[in-house]
């Protein structure tokens, strides 16, 4: 009877989903979007085509040194790209065939909700199962979310008043001598316990996202409004004991993903609490990279702005996607020229769109954009494809229609 249901459910929000995307695009003038949209179904649609004929679900991260394309598995921090990149391409095109195959790639990961090993749960469940009950509203999405909510919620730790990222026993981290690690990366987990509350009612999941945004604010941050990417804490009394890098440059350069991560983040958390300060953290931090004299014309940043070897050093895509998503929804916000931010992330766009960034199809592993950077330091994923810039991109895409269309 429960299976009969959800496929009664899911028919229903793909009929109704359908009728809303064919009546946009009646409607639909932007030949840009209109371009991307179709380029991106047209490469996707190979990867999925890939996929499917392996007939077991595998996620696309990468491309390796060897140019065979790196699947992870659920408990990647990446594993809920793709699926929340099939979303946000199935409400861009309109292709109701996407609709049962962004349900099987995000079903596939479910057992992600489980992990209390992990900081990133938020990325892994809300770009996934987020997208999915945002888009059909079946509720066993929204059961899979505060089930993720409830393991996040287990890594928060009461003396700093913060979710712990790394376990410092794990891998690489345990040489380092932190004690209580956090990254200004886990500002985009946030947004999963927002909705638990909202989803559950328990006010306990909305209280800890502020908590830790609160913490974030008064010790990730530098006077100019650039971060830090890693604050290590006192688990005993809480108190900070190392400002330090991990994928940086340097313990004081600007990390430019960690940037991104600090101006989305913050700005998720001003639309989710109305609280002025994180909306001025977000623009600051957008203002101290908008006017960084390291910038480059076409607004696609360095890896690292502190990089020595810039101009000569590799580019970053998947800040600049971030950071243009991020810039759309500030547009829409009660800001001083709000349009500005669109205008600024149109900019972003057109460059990310350019045969600069943008894959010809079939190249590239199948992935949308080119150069962008995991972990220098580390010696992983340089100037490579990578899925959450692909994820943002598309994003940013959706949020731009929307807004053009008058919709958002």
């Amino acid at each position: 009877m429960k299976k009969v249901l959800y496929i009664t459910i899911l028919a229903c929000s793909t009929l109704w989903v359908s009728c809303t995307e064919k009546n946009k695009q009646s409607v639909r003038t932007d030949s840009f979007i209109e371009k991307n949209v179709a380029f991106a179904r047209a490469q996707i649609g190979n990867e999925i085509r890939i996929i499917e004929k392996s007939e077991k679900f595998t996620n696309p991260v990468t491309l390796k040194t060897d140019s065979t394309i790196y699947y992870c598995d659920y408990a990647d921090w990446r594993s809920g790209f793709f699926p929340g990149s099939v979303w946000y391409l199935y409400e861009l095109s309109g292709d109701t065939t996407l609709l049962s195959l962004a349900d099987k790639y995000t079903s596939a990961i479910e057992e992600a909700k489980k992990l209390t090993w992990h900081h990133d749960v938020g990325f892994m469940i809300n770009c996934s199962f987020g997208n999915g009950w945002r888009t059909t509203k079946v509720p066993r999405y929204k059961e899979v979310m505060i089930e993720a909510a409830r393991s996040l919620a287990t890594r928060f730790r009461e003396k700093p008043g913060i979710i712990q990222s790394w376990d410092v026993t794990r891998g690489w981290q345990s040489e380092r001598g932190w004690e209580c690690p956090v990254i200004i990366d886990n500002m985009m987990n946030l947004e999963l316990l927002f909705e638990a509350t909202k989803l559950s009612g328990d006010s306990t999941f909305y209280h800890i996202a502020v908590n830790h945004a609160d913490r974030t604010l008064k010790e990730h941050f530098r006077t100019n409004g650039s971060c830090y990417h890693v604050i290590d804490y006192s688990l005993a009394d809480g108190m900070v004991r190392h400002r330090q890098t991990a994928q940086g440059y340097a313990d004081e350069s600007t990390w430019s993903r960690g940037q991104a991560w600090a101006i989305y983040g913050y700005t998720v958390c001003y639309r989710e609490t109305h609280d002025k300060k994180y909306l001025n953290q977000a623009l600051k931090t957008f203002q101290f990279m908008k006017t960084h004299p390291r910038l480059p014309k076409d607004l696609i940043p360095y890896w690292d702005m502190d990089a020595p070897n810039i101009p000569n050093e590799p580019r970053d895509a998947s800040s600049a996607s971030c950071i243009a998503s991020a810039l759309y929804e500030i547009s829409t916000m009660d800001v001083p020229d709000a349009n500005s931010y669109k205008i600024y992330a149109d900019s972003i766009m057109a460059s990310l769109a350019s045969p600069n960034y943008l894959a010809s199809l079939g190249k590239n592993g199948n992935f949308l954009l080119m150069h962008s950077v995991g972990s220098i330091p580390h010696g992983t994923e340089i100037d490579v494809p990578l899925n959450y810039a692909d994820y943002y991109f598309l994003e940013a895409l959706k949020r731009k229609r929307d807004i053009e269309e008058g919709t958002r």
